[in-house]
């Protein structure tokens, strides 16, 4: 089993008064020169989705499962 993310870079910027933080993961293969998709997202605070956490770790149908919840 794979270990969750934590949220210690989050509290530690909340505690300098940063309120808007962005959450970004990439799709691709290899360095950064080839063919790849990058995306941000900024959820509500307290937001957290039981399913959520690195996607190259989920299987396809499930990360298609948690793009409709989101």
């Amino acid at each position: 089993m794979y270990r969750r993310c934590g949220f210690r870079h989050e509290r530690k910027l909340r505690a300098l008064g940063i309120s808007t933080i962005a959450g970004i993961d990439e799709a691709g293969r290899g360095a950064l020169a080839g063919p790849v998709v990058a995306a941000a997202v900024i959820l509500p605070e307290k937001f957290r989705h039981r399913k959520l956490n690195d996607s190259k770790q989920l299987l396809p149908e499930k990360r298609e499962e948690i793009y409709h919840d989101l």
